[in-house]
């Protein structure tokens, strides 16, 4: 609530002529209306620009207060359940090249001896395109033929990518999704493979993985069959060799 300060001036005015001289005194009310003394209210932060926020662009958070003395402005930044730490003591705190990493809530603090007052959080969401992809195999990239592979592509990216796999040298997509599993793997399955991650704000592909048919099911066939020549074979060669002798 205001309070009023009154300050009584009096002013004299002189009115002469030749026939008359007259003194004549009035009395003017002047008043005066100041705040009281108080801590900061009606704490208020704005962010621009206020539109969607670009990894690399330039970002302002400005902290603003009534106050009587003026308010000294402290910002702070949460991480995650750490206690939120000090950013910067101005009112203004300026991004000029935005990443990433800033993304999070903001708070700021208005304080002057009367008293102190500290703004909600406001949460800061930084905008960026894929990062390079990585892919998983499992179980290996060295396939047994008629067997089963699955490749899991993996990106950082805000907002959230879409993913799409190749072969090498093919123009049409494989599979889309995060996942994909290759069945019943043949010898024409084998190749370089690769994923791309995509959202609004650009597209980024993996290295190639190379999924080959494992040499080591052919040996064991060959294994496999030269075991069975000898169980069926041998006794039918000795038989007959038996025979021959008599």
């Amino acid at each position: 609530m205001n309070t009023r300060d009154s300050l009584r001036e009096r002013h004299t005015s002189i009115h002469s002529n030749d026939q008359l001289s007259t003194l004549t005194s009035s009395n003017l009310l002047v008043c005066l209306f100041t705040s009281p003394p108080d801590g900061p209210q009606r704490l208020s932060v704005s962010v621009s620009p206020s539109a969607k926020m670009l990894e690399g662009g330039s970002v302002t958070l400005t902290c603003s207060a009534d106050a009587n003395p003026a308010a000294s402005y402290t910002w702070y930044k949460q991480d995650g359940t750490s206690d939120p730490h000090l950013l910067s003591k101005e009112p203004h705190l300026v991004f000029s090249s935005i990443q990433s990493s800033d993304s999070g809530n903001y708070s700021c603090t208005a304080e002057n001896q009367l008293g102190r007052n500290t703004s909600d959080f406001i949460s800061i969401d930084v905008k960026y395109g894929p990062q390079r992809p990585s892919v998983s195999v499992c179980p290996s990239a060295e396939m047994l033929e008629g067997g089963s592979v699955t490749l899991t592509c993996s990106t950082d990216a805000n907002p959230a990518a879409s993913y799409t796999w190749y072969k090498e040298h093919e123009d049409s997509p494989r599979a889309s999704g995060q996942i994909f599993t290759i069945t019943n793997f043949t010898a024409e399955h084998s190749g370089n493979y690769y994923c791309e991650a995509q959202n609004e704000m650009g597209r980024s592909n993996s290295t190639l993985l190379l999924i080959t048919e494992s040499a080591v099911d052919r040996t064991t066939m060959i294994i496999h069959i030269t075991r069975w020549t000898l169980v069926f074979v041998n006794p039918i060669v000795l038989l007959l060799f038996c025979l021959w002798t008599r």
